[in-house]
Order: C-alpha cells, then sequence, then structure tokens
C-alpha cells in the first residue's frame, strides 16, 4: 500500500517535468533533468516509462497529421509535373533572348568600361589636386621655415615651426614627407638653441670687453649732471642772496679738475647723449631669452646667464695688483664695475624674468664687499695724498652712477670716513716735510722790513698786529723769523686740502667744519708738535734759535684764532655752536714753548759745564792770584751776553732761565770742591775759590735779567757762600754749638760737605808741612782739625743712627 501510495505521488511530478521540458529551452534541461535524480529511488525507472508512453502520444499525433495532408501533397507534385514542361521552353526562351542581349551590349560594355576608366581618372585627378592643395601650404610654411633658418630669423623660425606642428602638419600627417619634416623639426629646434646660444656666448664676451666703455660713458653722465646741478645750485644761491656752498671756498681751476675726475671733458657742441643701447647691441639676449621662452626652456636659460655674468663679476671684480700706483688702475676698476652693472640694469628693465631686483641686488651686495675690501686693501699703499684725494673723487662719481642706477651706495660713503683718515694720515706725512722744510731754511733770527710794500707782503701772509711796530720807521723787524708766516700759510693749505675731501660727502656744513677742526687739530697736536720738539732737540740748534723758536710759538699762538676764524668763514659755522671743536693750537704751542724753554735750560747748563771744565786750579797754591780766574770771567761774560738776547722772551722764562743758571753753576763749583778725585786742598785754593764765588754773587746781584726782587739770585749761591766762609773766618765753635738752630748763621752747611773738604785740607797740611810738628802754630791749628774732623763726624754719626 505504501508503495502504491508513492507511486501516485510522482506521477504528477512526472508529468510536470516533462511539460517543462517541452516547453522550456534546451538550456535548462539539466536541472529539470537532475531533479528526476534526485527524487525517490525507483522514480527514474517510472520517469522512463511515463516519457516512453509520452513518445507515443507524440508519434500517434504526427501520423495523424501526416494522414491529413497527404492528398494535398500528391496534388502539388501533379501540378508541378505540368509546369515542367512549359518551364523547360521559357528556359529556352530566355537563353535565346540573354544571348541576343550579351550581342547587344559588347559595344556598350566597351563604352562604359571606357567611361568608368575616365571617371576614375577624373576622380584621382581631382584626389590629386585635393591633397596638393592640402600639402601646399605646408610645403611652403617648410620653405618659409628653412629662408627663416638662413635668414637667422631664429625666433620667427620658431614661430613657423609651432604653426606646422599645430596647424599643418595634422592635415598631411598620413605622408610620409611629413614625417621626414616633423622628424627633422627637433634638430632645427637644437640648431636654433646652439647658434642662439653661440651668439649670447658672443654677447657676453663683448660686454666684458667694452664694460670700461660703458662704465666710462655712464660715470661721465653722472658727472656732467652734477657738474650742472651744482651750477644751478650757486646761481639759485646768488639768487636768493646766500652764502655760497663751500666749494667755492675753493679756486675755480683747482675745483673744476677735480670735479673732471681724469675723465676728458666732452665736446661742448656734441648734442647726442649716448646710452647704453648706443653702445651695445642687446639683441642676442632678446633673441635667445624669446628663443628659450618659446621652446620652454627659459630657466635653463636664465640659469646659465646668471651663472655667466656672476662669473664676469667675479673677475670684474678681481683687481690688477698695482692697481694702487696710478689713478688709472682705479679708474679701470670703476669703470668696469660701473659697466657691468649698467648692463644688469638695463636687462632687468626691459627684459621679464631674466634678472630680478633680488638678484641684481644679491648680485650688487656681494660686489659691494669685495670692492670695500679691495678699496681698503689697496688704498691702504697709497701714501701720496694726490691720489687719495682722485681715489676719493673717483668713488664719489661711482657711488653716485651707480646711486642713480637704484643701487644703494651707503657702505661707499663710509668706507670714504674711513679713507678720509687715511687721507688725512697722508697729509700729515706730507705737511711734516713741509714743515721740517721750512724749519731747515729758517734762519732764526726777526724778519727785517726796509719799506712798506715789504711790510704789507708780511702782514698779507700773518695776521700781526703790533701798533707800536706799526708807528716805528723804516728799517724794522717783524719780532718772529720767516717761518712763523709760512707755517701759518701751510696750515691754511692744510686746511683747503682736507676741505677738498670733504666735498661731495653729502654731509652738513656743521659735520664738514667739525672734520676741518679736528684733521686741523691733528696737524697741530700731532705733526707741527713733533716737527717742532724735533726741532727744538736737533744738537745744531743754539740757545739764539731756542729763543727765537720761543718767540715764534708764541706769536703762531696768538695767530690760532685766525686760523679759527678762517675755518668759520669757510663752513659757515659760528664758533658759539655747542658741538664746534676748539683748535688745541694754544696747547699745541705751549707744550712746545715749554719744549723749547727747558731745552734752554739744558743746553745753558751745557755750556756752563764746557766753561767750567776749562777751570785750572792749583789746589795746592799757598796763596790766591788776587783775582778771579779766567774761565769764569769768561763764562760771566757770556751769561750777560745771552740774557741780553732773553729780553726778548716772557720774563718768567728768562728769570727762570737766570735762576736755573746761577743755580746749576753753583752746584757745578760746589761739586769741583767735593770731588772725589781731588784728594787735598790748600787755604790758597779755598781763597782764590772765593774770589771766583765773589764774582758769581757780583754777577747775581747786577740783575742781569730784570724781575727778581731783592737777593733773589744771589740766593743760587747761598750754600758755597757760607761753607766758603765757614772756612775762610775757622769759625767751627760757632757753626758745632749753632748747628740745628733755625737761625745758624752757617745753617746751609752740610756736616758731610763740611768734613769732606776739612779731610781734604788735613791731608795737605800733612804732606805740605813736614816740619808742621816742629813750630807750635802749626801743630796748634793741626790738632784744631783733628778735633773738628773728629766732632764733625760724630755730628754724622748721630745723624745717621737718629735717620
Amino acid at each position: 500500500m505504501a508503495e502504491n501510495g508513492d507511486g501516485l505521488g510522482t506521477v504528477p511530478e512526472h508529468e510536470r517535468i516533462l511539460q517543462e521540458i517541452e516547453s522550456t529551452d534546451t538550456a535548462c534541461v539539466g536541472p529539470t533533468l537532475r531533479s528526476v535524480y534526485d527524487d525517490q529511488p525507483n522514480a527514474h525507472k517510472k520517469f522512463m516509462e511515463k516519457l516512453d508512453a509520452c513518445i507515443r502520444n507524440h508519434d500517434k499525433e504526427i501520423e495523424k497529421m501526416c494522414n491529413f495532408h497527404h492528398q494535398g501533397f500528391v496534388d502539388a507534385i501533379t501540378e508541378l509535373l505540368k509546369v515542367r514542361t512549359d518551364a523547360e521552353k521559357l528556359k529556352v526562351q530566355v537563353t535565346d533572348t540573354n544571348r541576343r542581349f550579351q550581342d547587344a551590349g559588347k559595344e556598350v560594355i566597351v563604352q562604359t568600361e571606357d567611361i568608368i576608366r575616365c571617371r576614375i581618372q577624373q576622380r584621382n585627378i581631382t584626389t590629386v589636386v585635393e591633397k596638393l592643395q592640402l600639402c601646399l601650404p605646408v610645403l611652403e610654411m617648410y620653405s618659409k621655415l628653412k629662408e627663416q633658418m638662413s635668414a637667422k630669423r631664429y625666433y620667427s623660425a620658431l614661430k613657423t615651426m609651432e604653426q606646422l606642428e599645430n596647424v599643418f602638419f595634422p592635415r598631411v600627417s598620413q605622408y610620409r614627407f611629413c614625417q621626414l619634416m616633423i622628424e627633422n623639426l627637433p634638430k632645427l629646434r637644437e640648431d636654433i638653441k646652439e647658434i642662439s646660444m653661440s651668439d649670447l656666448k658672443d654677447f657676453l664676451e663683448s660686454i666684458r670687453k667694452h664694460s670700461d666703455k660703458i662704465g666710462e660713458t655712464a660715470m661721465k653722465q653722472a658727472q656732467q649732471q652734477k657738474i650742472f646741478s651744482v651750477a644751478l645750485q650757486k646761481q639759485n644761491n646768488v639768487k636768493f642772496g646766500k652764502n655760497v656752498y663751500i666749494n667755492d671756498r675753493i679756486p675755480e681751476e683747482r675745483n673744476e679738475v677735480e670735479l673732471k675726475c681724469g675723465f676728458e671733458e666732452e665736446d661742448e657742441n656734441e648734442e647726442e647723449v649716448l646710452t647704453v643701447q648706443d653702445l651695445v647691441d642687446f639683441s642676442p639676449v632678446y633673441r635667445c631669452l624669446h628663443i628659450y621662452s618659446v621652446l620652454g626652456d627659459e630657466e635653463t636659460f636664465e640659469n646659465y646667464y646668471r651663472k655667466q655674468r656672476k662669473k664676469q663679476a667675479r673677475l670684474v671684480l678681481q683687481p690688477q695688483s698695482n692697481m694702487h700706483e696710478t689713478v688709472d688702475g682705479y679708474r679701470r676698476y670703476f669703470t668696469q664695475i660701473v659697466g657691468f652693472f649698467v648692463v644688469e640694469d638695463h636687462i632687468l628693465h626691459v627684459t621679464q624674468g631674466l634678472v630680478t631686483r633680488a638678484y641684481t641686488d644679491e648680485l650688487w651686495n656681494m660686489a659691494l664687499s669685495k670692492i670695500i675690501a679691495v678699496l681698503r686693501a689697496h688704498s691702504s699703499y697709497c701714501t701720496d695724498p694726490d691720489l687719495v684725494l682722485e681715489l676719493k673723487n673717483l668713488i664719489v662719481i661711482f657711488a653716485d652712477t651707480l646711486q642713480g642706477y637704484g643701487f644703494p651706495v651707503n657702505r661707499l660713503f663710509d668706507l670714504l670716513f674711513e679713507i678720509r683718515d687715511q687721507y688725512n694720515e697722508t697729509l700729515l706725512k706730507k705737511w711734516a716735510g713741509v714743515f721740517r722744510d721750512i724749519f731747515e731754511e729758517d734762519n732764526y733770527s726777526p724778519i727785517p722790513i726796509v719799506n712798506e710794500e715789504e711790510y704789507k707782503v708780511v702782514i698779507s701772509k700773518f695776521p700781526f698786529q703790533d701798533p707800536d711796530l706799526e708807528k716805528q720807521s723804516f728799517p724794522k723787524k717783524f719780532p718772529m723769523s720767516q717761518s712763523v708766516p709760512h707755517i701759518y700759510i701751510q696750515v691754511k693749505e692744510f686746511i683747503y686740502a682736507s676741505l677738498k675731501f670733504s666735498e661731495s660727502l653729502h654731509r652738513s656744513s656743521t659735520e664738514i667744519d667739525d672734520m676741518l677742526r679736528k684733521s686741523t687739530n691733528l696737524l697741530l697736536t700731532r705733526t707741527l708738535s713733533s716737527c717742532l720738539l724735533n726741532l727744538i732737540r736737533k744738537p745744531h740748534i743754539g740757545l739764539t734759535e731756542l729763543v727765537q723758536i720761543i718767540i715764534n710759538t708764541t706769536h703762531l699762538e696768538q695767530a690760532c684764532k685766525y686760523l679759527e676764524d678762517f675755518i668759520t668763514n669757510i663752513t659757515n659755522i659760528s664758533q658759539e655752536t655747542v658741538h664746534t671743536t676748539r683748535l688745541y693750537g694754544l696747547s699745541t704751542f705751549k707744550d712746545a714753548r715749554h719744549a723749547a724753554e727747558g731745552e734752554i735750560y739744558t743746553k745753558l747748563n751745557q755750556k756752563i759745564d764746557e766753561f767750567v771744565q776749562l777751570a785750572d786750579y792749583d789746589w795746592t797754591m799757598s796763596e790766591p792770584d788776587g783775582r778771579a780766574s779766567g774761565y769764569l770771567m769768561d763764562l760771566i761774560n757770556f751769561l750777560r751776553s745771552i740774557f741780553q738776547v732773553f729780553t726778548h722772551l716772557p720774563g718768567k722764562v728768562a728769570q727762570t732761565a737766570c735762576m736755573s743758571a746761577c743755580q746749576h753753576l753753583s752746584t757745578s763749583l760746589m761739586q769741583m770742591l767735593l770731588d772725589s778725585e781731588l784728594k787735598q786742598i790748600s787755604m790758597g785754593a779755598i781763597q782764590q775759590f772765593n774770589l771766583d764765588v765773589i764774582q758769581c754773587e757780583l754777577f747775581a746781584s747786577s740783575e742781569p735779567v730784570p724781575g727778581f726782587q731783592g737777593d733773589t739770585l744771589q740766593l743760587a749761591f747761598i750754600d758755597l757762600r757760607q761753607l766758603l766762609d765757614l772756612f775762610m773766618v775757622w769759625d767751627w765753635s760757632t757753626y758745632l754749638a749753632d748747628y740745628g738752630q733755625p737761625a745758624s748763621k752757617y745753617l746751609r752747611v752740610n756736616p758731610n760737605t763740611a768734613l769732606t773738604l776739612l779731610e781734604k785740607m788735613k791731608d795737605t797740611s800733612k804732606k805740605n808741612n813736614i816740619f808742621a810738628q816742629f813750630r807750635k802754630n802749626d801743630r796748634d791749628k793741626q790738632k784744631l782739625i783733628e778735633t773738628v774732623v773728629k766732632q764733625l763726624r760724630s755730628l754724622v754719626n748721630g745723624m745717621s743712627q737718629h735717620t
């Protein structure tokens, strides 16, 4: 029963499967059949039975349909057999008709073929014309390209290449000649790049060679502009009644020569003003820049150009080793640098991006550092102030020229202040030689004047004012010597020379005034002071010359206020201004005068020593000669004549010299008595020595130099006088009793001095008085000397222990 139940369930399923097989596409049969095998174990067998039954049903239906249509098929076959005969007849007729058609159409076919052939040729000709019309512009443009290459119109050639590539070649790209042209264009571009680069190299070489000419022209134009501005400023100053600028104080010829600064003056009738474009053909740069821009390689060109120009800048900035020897060396150096940067400035303004302001500023800063280092090094070798001044003028024009092109030049003007110090040093060295020559040529005697003309000549050179001298009749003498007006004139010339450097430095009158005063102070305090001191110390300068030098320094000191007025008139800066520097001439000439005074004292003492060395005393004489020694009288006569010369000196100087001479003479005489080589001395020698000291005292009391009060000058010999009085009177008891008392008669006598001289006399007594022991007076005197010697030694020893 179970099997039957299962069979009944599978039958409808098999029918559904068969319906799907019959109704669906053959691609879907597989899954359907697979479901048969997925059912119960005997489902396959049952499905096959069901399938066979279905096939038998379909066969029966086909057989029924064939039986239904069989009669119609038979009737159709019968009709076809009837038509067969008519078809054969028709075939024969068609064949015959076709044959006759073929025979009749042979001539037409021939003509038709000719027509077709002509039409094909006509079409080909039309096609060729169209293609040629398409290719001709390409060929014309390519021919134009060749012509442009031959004519060196490379930028136009590149534009033509662009048109060929973008417009013409795409139209004929299928042709072989076009491919050849396309392949040739890169080579042409490379040729253009090489040719334009070669032109650029030639251009760079050309401007390197012509940089000095370009710079010279630019500096000339800047110089002419400056001259014009100065002339216009002068005209305005005159128009508005103002004081003319400092430059007018300098003679016009010298000022103009300095402004020219070595450049030749342009012809006055020349109207054309040359520019950098007139001197240099910049077309190679423009062409090369445009070419590389078109080729899309502008950065390569810019880098190459900047690299090469930097190399050229380093070459331009490298000076010649002997540049400092002549101004032409500096001029060439400056003109080349100016030419270089004028070209760069032109390139900056006429091209876009080839050089930038940042690039030129960087290049200028590098160059400026190098220029300053070079100028600082080479200018240090310059010992000629004229060369330093020409260098300064060149630097000013160099700076003004480049400043006109927008380059900052403040550091150059700062350098000029360093060079100004060096210029002042060279001036000081030059003027040191001038002063030495003036001192060598001076006769150190008052200037004689025989008539009014000579008087006016001296007054015009030196500001001397003396009403008493003016009242005197000719001939007369100025108190100073010829060196004084010469020195005064040379100091003014130094101020002019120092002023020359201050021009065109863009400084105010106050700063220029300060610079002039400081440089003049250096001249006075260093150069002139040193020359005076060296002159004073020269061995051949005698007392008379020293006296004249003191007189000269006095008048030069008085002339310092006129030098200050001279500077004030130049700069128009009042001396009452708070920050105005004062001239140190007063202290300079005072120091020189003090040195001369000291030298007078020294030389006077040396002269005294020379006379004292002539002394020839007989220290063992028994009796004096009765008159003073000859050397001493000669010395006194010499001193009298010298002190008469001192009347032109200030009173204090003459008094000091006289006092110093007397003190030195007193000291020299004292040393003569106490000389260690002098072993013995007699009373007769003491008496002779006393005669000489009396003459010295008489000389002091005669007032050889006025102005001493009382017996002040005689006090110079007080030590000698008290010592000789002690020995002449032989008042030892009073000396020993009153020693140390303020009111002592022999207060100035030192025990050591007295002991030394007494021992020399004791030795003389022993040697010269052999028989003194047999005479009572001599024995008593000898005992007294020994007693005094013992007491003096005791006194000296007591002083030493107390000390």
